[in-house]
């Protein structure tokens, strides 16, 4: 797979507006709307994938900068995790005119619920010009992210592109919840208030560099698209469609996997070396 064009045009933050654009085939509005909103979350999650390639090679991703996050989802047609995904939907969304803060949560997805995970996951938390309130935003949660915006009110189901999804308040904290199988799913518990570009940082070079993170220990990738969920772990790749069907596949082999990565995730591998000694060694885990 060849890299994208080369930047045309890129502002003083370091963000090239136009070649995000093209990467996520997006040619509609660019006003602060809720309508471009839901527009740019729905391209975004359809073309860039979340992957972690990075950290399972042991390379931290500690540089957040708009220059650092469009050169490597947008110019070099990589995908990244949730400090990377929602970092860059931040830039972008703040350089059309939206208001956006950090927020950062504590995934609880398929744990005991008395379990309690570091804060290590970012969304964002975006109002729309002269409309009231505030939108959840969420590009970067891998197998479950949230393929559309939504309101950031409490006990009120709301669909998206995929999922009903509701928030609900738990002590000091809300909780993002799914509806799976007819069954309400706990995603991540998180809080209001804005964080700091040096907190994100933190949090970033902690999953990619923790020994026991779960993004150095083993390969994920993840893809949204209009029909269905791709979602892949190690050498175990299922696909969830909208219409309630699944399908599961074992591939065989390390070379299998990139195969995947590259062709169903499209993700760029040029110039990415040590990837399929790398891969065999955890397609098990």
């Amino acid at each position: 797979m060849s890299t994208l064009p080369a930047p045309t045009v890129t502002n003083s933050s370091g963000l090239d507006i136009d070649a995000y654009f093209r990467r996520i085939h997006h040619t509609g509005p660019s006003t602060p709307t809720i309508e471009t909103l839901r527009a740019l979350v729905a391209a975004h999650t359809r073309t860039i994938p979340f992957e972690n390639i990075d950290p399972l090679l042991g390379v931290p991703v500690a540089d957040l900068s708009a220059t650092a996050l469009t050169e490597k989802l947008v110019h070099r047609g990589r995908g990244g995790y949730c400090y990377e995904h929602n970092g860059l939907m931040r830039y972008v969304l703040s350089e059309l005119g939206f208001e956006v803060d950090a927020l950062t949560g504590r995934v609880v997805w398929m744990q005991a619920e008395d379990h309690l995970p570091a804060r290590t996951h970012q969304v964002c938390a975006v109002t729309i010009p002269g409309v009231a309130g505030k939108y959840l935003v969420d590009v970067g949660f891998g197998g479950q992210t949230l393929s559309s915006p939504i309101h950031m009110i409490t006990d009120e189901v709301q669909s998206t592109r995929h999922e009903p999804y509701r928030i609900r308040r738990r002590d000091q904290e809300l909780v993002l919840e799914a509806l799976i199988r007819d069954e309400w799913q706990p995603l991540y518990r998180f809080t209001e208030d804005p964080q700091p570009q040096i907190d994100l940082e933190v949090g970033s070079w902690y999953v990619s560099t923790h020994p026991e993170s779960v993004f150095v220990v083993g390969l994920s990738a993840a893809r949204v698209t209009d029909d269905a969920r791709w979602n892949l772990r190690g050498r175990n790749l299922a696909v969830h469609g909208r219409d309630g069907s699944s399908t599961r596949t074992r591939l065989g082999s390390a070379d299998e996997v990139i195969e995947v990565l590259q062709r169903d995730f499209g993700i760029n591998l040029d110039g990415v070396n040590g990837l399929r000694d790398r891969v065999e060694v955890v397609l098990d885990t």
